[in-house]
């Protein structure tokens, strides 16, 4: 018989990072990248299984420990062209194949470490008070777009802003935001019909930028356990 869940948090965790290697288990503030999520997902009283699904033998093996369960990515699914849907998808093949089912389904990637337990409930109320079918984490940029263009090969800058910019107080343009990767809350069955977490109704969790660094480079790592360390004291 399926046992019927509500939520699945889902961990993709691939080992391959040119950039970064190995990034799901260095070092944060003293525990591993990725036990940021998991202690997330644990604390957040919303997520009735956790799963991790990875390539690296660590990964699987740490997740084992904590009685979460881990299931081995197929090596066609943990390529640099491997979409984290389809990674996903897969995830959820595997889970009911184990005999579970969920309604909803939660993407919590291990590279934003610092989204927090309350950001999670946060895209839970999010979704039942306006009756989404997916809910997107984001936050307000540092800059605004409008001052961005592309350059020219010769580097002239003569059209590089419009006119009715030039003279603006950066406070006078609109806010624009941008994903941040750290939470995705969505109804199972649009995800796999769709596959993709953008199915409308989609609406925003917005987040604070200290929770939204993402991991990528060696100094996003320094700067994540900066912003760690300062939310600890």
């Amino acid at each position: 018989m399926t046992q019927q869940l509500d939520i699945v948090a889902i961990i993709p965790a691939r080992a391959g990072s040119k950039r970064l290697p190995g990034k799901n288990m260095l070092p944060l503030a003293g525990k591993p990248l990725i036990q940021w999520s998991l202690d997330a997902a644990k604390e957040s009283g919303v997520v009735d299984l956790t799963l991790v699904t990875s390539d690296d033998p660590a990964v699987l093996e740490l997740a084992r420990q904590q009685d979460v369960m881990a299931i081995k990515r197929p090596l066609e699914l943990a390529s640099d062209t491997a979409t984290t849907v389809d990674a996903v998808l897969n995830a959820l093949q595997q889970l009911e194949s184990k005999g579970y089912s969920a309604q909803r389904v939660v993407l919590l990637q291990p590279t934003s470490p610092l989204r927090t337990a309350q950001n999670i409930q946060s895209a839970v109320q999010r979704m039942e008070e306006t009756s989404a079918t997916s809910i997107v984490s984001v936050c307000a940029m540092d800059h605004t777009p409008l001052w961005a263009n592309t350059l020219p090969h010769d580097g002239n800058m003569d059209q590089f802003l419009s006119t009715e910019l030039i003279n603006k107080r950066s406070q006078d343009l609109p806010t624009y935001y941008r994903l941040n990767g750290a939470v995705y809350l969505i109804n199972k069955q649009a995800l796999i019909d769709h596959h993709n977490f953008f199915v409308p109704p989609t609406y925003a969790l917005l987040m604070d930028r200290t929770n939204s660094v993402d991991i990528d480079t060696a100094e996003d790592l320094v700067f994540a356990e900066f912003l760690s360390r300062q939310q600890s004291n």
